[in-house]
C-alpha cells in the first residue's frame, strides 16, 4: 500500500531553516505530482507547495521566496527546504499524492518556529 512519512521537523528560531524529507513506498513515486500542506493548531490544513513529475514547481504566496520544493525520484522522496522561517510558519507539515482520485497523506512533521 502507498506510505508517505515525513521526517526533518523540530523546533527552530525565527529566521532559520529546516528540510523536510517525505519519503513515499508503495507507489511509482516518479510518475505523481507531490505536494506538501501544512495545519496549524485550530486552522485548516494550507497548501504549500507542489513539484510535477517533470520538476515543475508551484508555491502559494507564503511559501515564495523562502521554501524549495524538489524530489529525488532514485531514492522515493520529496524535500521541503525552508529558509527564513517565521512564527507564522509554525504547523505541521504533510506530504500528499494523489493517484487514482485518492488522496495519500503521511502523518505529518511538527514544526515549531519559536525564540
Amino acid at each position: 500500500q502507498v506510505q508517505l512519512v515525513e521526517s526533518g521537523g523540530g523546533l527552530v528560531q525565527p529566521g532559520g531553516s529546516l528540510r523536510l524529507c517525505c519519503a513515499a513506498s508503495g507507489i511509482t513515486f516518479s510518475i505523481y505530482a507531490i505536494c506538501w500542506y501544512r495545519q496549524a493548531p485550530g486552522k485548516q490544513r494550507d497548501y504549500v507547495a507542489a513539484i510535477g513529475s517533470g520538476g515543475d514547481t508551484n508555491y502559494a504566496d507564503s511559501a515564495k521566496g523562502r521554501f524549495t520544493i524538489s524530489r529525488d525520484n532514485a531514492k522515493n522522496t520529496a524535500y521541503l527546504q525552508m529558509n527564513n522561517l517565521k512564527p507564522e510558519d509554525t504547523a505541521s507539515y504533510y506530504c500528499n499524492i494523489l493517484r487514482g482520485g485518492i488522496n495519500y497523506w503521511g502523518k505529518g512533521t511538527l514544526v515549531t518556529v519559536s525564540s
